[in-house]
C-alpha cells in the first residue's frame, strides 16, 4: 500500500518544474527579442526566443489555427488528466516512478499554461547545434517542460528494463510489491 507520503510528496516536484519553467520563461519574454540568438557556448547553445504555435518540432502548424486552437487545449488537457488520474489512484508505481510522472505532469502543464496565457504560442528558447545528425543543422528549439518531459519519458521506460533489480533496491520496487 502507498503512504500518502510516497504518493503526494513527489507532486512538490511537479510544483518545481512548474514554478522554475514559467520563470525561465517569463525572463527570456522580458528579456530576449523574438529570433535574435544569444551565444551562451559559442554557437553550440544560444538562447533564441521563440514562440511553437504547434506541438513538438512544430508539427501541425500547417492545420487551420481554429482547429489546431482548439485542439492543443483539449488533448494535452486530457493527456495530463489521464496521467495524473493514474498516478493518483494506482499502487503499482515504485517511488521512482512517482517522482518520474510528477516530473512529466509539471512539464505538461508548464507548456499547457503557455497556450492558455500565451496567445502566441508556447515559449521556447534552448537553442542546441546537432552538426546535421539527422538533417538538423540545429535541434528544434526547446523549453525546460519539454526537457523536463521528454529525460523523465525516457528514464520511466529505461525504469521499467531495469525489473530484475526491483527487489534489491526499495527506490525501484512497486509499493504494491514492498508488502509482499
Amino acid at each position: 500500500m502507498v503512504t500518502v507520503k510516497e504518493r503526494y510528496v513527489p507532486l512538490l516536484l511537479t510544483l518545481v518544474v512548474i514554478i522554475t519553467d514559467q520563470f525561465l520563461k517569463g525572463m527570456v519574454v522580458a528579456n530576449l527579442q523574438i529570433a535574435q540568438p544569444v551565444p551562451v557556448i559559442g554557437d553550440v547553445v544560444r538562447l533564441t526566443y521563440v514562440q511553437n504555435s504547434a506541438i513538438a518540432f512544430s508539427i501541425g502548424r500547417s492545420i487551420p489555427e481554429e482547429v489546431r486552437r482548439v485542439l492543443l487545449l483539449i488533448l494535452p488537457l486530457a493527456v495530463i488528466s489521464i496521467i495524473s488520474i493514474y498516478y493518483l489512484t494506482t499502487n503499482d508505481l515504485s517511488l521512482l516512478r512517482r517522482y518520474l510522472i510528477a516530473a512529466i505532469i509539471g512539464g505538461g502543464i508548464g507548456n499547457y499554461i503557455d497556450r492558455i496565457v500565451r496567445p502566441d504560442g508556447v515559449v521556447d528558447f534552448v537553442d542546441v547545434k546537432f552538426y546535421g545528425i539527422l538533417g538538423f543543422d540545429r535541434w528544434p528549439t526547446f523549453n525546460l517542460a519539454d526537457s523536463v518531459v521528454v529525460v523523465a519519458g525516457i528514464l520511466l521506460i529505461a525504469s521499467s528494463l531495469l525489473r530484475p533489480y526491483r527487489e534489491q533496491d526499495p527506490f525501484l520496487a512497486d509499493s504494491n510489491e514492498e508488502s509482499s
